[in-house]
């Protein structure tokens, strides 16, 4: 269960689907409910997997509104026990404890399914405080209520664990790290660079990306140096960063990208030089365990999530959350030191092939589905 699924939504929508392509491949059943877009078909089983798309009013690809959310869970509510029945479901993974916690709940009411919860960061009271501290307030009773219900409650990073923790010490949260498609996604084997040094950025364009931090940050570098920053992905904050980078003098050097088909990002990964993820809070961020899988070093921030996938000094830089100065200082080494942007590099793609891939997730996973199924019976 899931209010986003790809092509539509962010790193939980494709951890939903990588996981459920494993279920498949494993040889379960895995269905998806999720919210219609656009012109996606109402049904469809494609690599072993059964997506049913109900009316949600969805109006964006990247992002999702509280009345868009609402709309979900209330289609969802009424569908759901019909679509549970019809497919004999056992068990209820739930992606987001809300909206979709809700719909857990009730078919455990109703045919006494079971349900886990994923949490996958901005579901967890007390992640990005600026933005969803409000929405945290009012809606941590319910949250709490959800994750005692729960046959289990999992965070894909330590970091995220941690804090669910602190807002609720009953709540056991195991991690079960997200996944890089290491399969699909080729590694760089070219290091050397002719012309401008490449910058990548994937991800939604808000708050919590810390965008704002990595522009100023590139405003400091020395204009002799010869970069370029390319941004993959939409929100709110497009128009701010587009004026911020004008007020600056390095718009010549940006190119924002919308977000483009899946297929094609290995291909942009592997064009770039280095991946950039200045955030000021995360999970664990699917895109930039894409970006290690495809060999690219990482300058990013010191917080939980990405802390927990790059090593620093050996896969990439780190550096404090708002620190424009030291972020511009490790973009700076890493845009000077080709050997470094390769060594860092060729230990990225071997640290997600060693630790992190989807068919460890779904493995884990399972393992939580058959003691919950186990506990029950």
């Amino acid at each position: 269960m899931n209010y986003e699924y790809p092509p539509i939504g962010g790193g939980g929508g494709n951890a939903t689907l990588h996981i459920a392509r494993e279920f498949a491949r494993l040889g379960h059943k895995p269905f998806v409910l999720t919210a219609a877009w656009s012109d996606l078909p109402a049904s469809e089983d494609k690599d072993g997997v059964v997506v049913q798309r109900i009316p949600a009013l969805r109006q964006n690809a990247d992002r999702c509104s509280i009345p868009e959310m609402l709309a979900f869970m209330a289609s969802a509510l009424l569908s759901a026990p019909g679509w549970a029945r019809r497919w004999n479901i056992e068990f209820t993974i739930i992606f987001f404890t809300l909206p979709c916690g809700p719909i857990g709940w009730l078919l455990k009411r109703l045919l006494k399914t079971p349900y886990a919860i994923s949490l996958q960061g901005g579901d967890v009271p007390g992640f990005d405080p600026q933005t969803l501290g409000t929405y945290h307030a009012l809606s941590g009773p319910v949250i709490r209520h959800l994750w005692h219900d729960a046959a289990a409650v999992v965070a894909n990073a330590q970091g995220l664990a941690d804090l669910g923790r602190r807002f609720d010490a009953r709540t056991k949260i195991p991690v079960i790290p997200a996944g890089a498609d290491v399969n699909s996604i080729a590694p760089k084997s070219d290091y050397a660079s002719q012309d401008a040094i490449k910058l990548l950025f994937v991800g939604r364009l808000v708050h919590q990306k810390g965008l704002d931090i990595l522009l100023k940050a590139l405003g400091k570098l020395d204009p002799e140096l010869n970069w370029n920053m390319t941004f993959v992905g939409q929100g709110p904050e497009h128009a701010a960063l587009t004026s911020q980078a004008q007020h600056l003098g390095i718009m010549d050097r940006m190119t924002f990208k919308s977000w483009t088909d899946k297929a094609m990002l290995p291909g942009i990964y592997k064009n770039a030089d280095i991946f950039v993820l200045p955030s000021r809070d995360e999970g664990m961020a699917n895109a930039l365990l894409e970006a290690m899988a495809a060999g690219l070093p990482v300058v990013g921030t010191d917080i939980s999530g990405t802390r927990e996938v790059v090593v620093q000094g050996e896969t990439g830089l780190m550096v404090p959350a708002e620190s424009v100065d030291e972020l511009s200082a490790a973009l700076a080494a890493m845009i000077l030191d080709q050997n470094k942007r390769e060594v860092f590099g060729r230990a990225a793609r071997a640290r997600v092939e060693a630790r992190f891939s989807w068919t460890s997730a779904a493995t884990q996973w399972l393992n939580v589905v058959e003691e919950s199924l186990g506990k029950v019976s």
